[in-house]
């Protein structure tokens, strides 16, 4: 069973996001910031982590860059998940290590058909 790590400032987020992940078999933890994120990530070696971008300190842009950079974390993917749904921030994102950007609020499908496609051995 994978691991996700979601992060995202927001309870009903986090709650929505983990009833879509648990039904399609996954694992979920969470993180309530960016910096929490990044720790959890760092000890759990989650198999994919799902990134909201607008948090207070450290935003989800950041926290991507800094996971996709460290050695005990870049091969973890990363997919955003945001409100922010313009093209320049989608291409941002990717350019910080994001392996996918997603639109809130996702459509469960889609969502979970994506991670299947990032967790299947390359």
């Amino acid at each position: 069973m994978a691991r996700i790590l979601i992060v995202d400032d927001s309870p009903t987020d986090i709650r929505v996001l983990s009833g879509m992940l648990e039904r399609a078999g996954f694992q979920t933890s969470s993180a309530s910031s960016a910096e929490e994120g990044i720790a959890r990530a760092r000890a759990e070696l989650p198999d994919l982590i799902l990134m909201d971008v607008i948090m207070p300190g450290t935003n989800g842009f950041q926290a991507t860059r800094i996971l996709s950079r460290d050695p005990g974390t870049s091969a973890i993917p990363v997919i955003i998940v945001t409100t922010k749904n313009m093209e320049t921030d989608r291409i941002w994102g990717m350019r910080q290590g994001a392996k996918d950007f997603i639109s809130k609020p996702p459509n469960e499908r889609d969502l979970v058909a994506r991670i299947q496609t990032l967790l299947k051995p390359s």
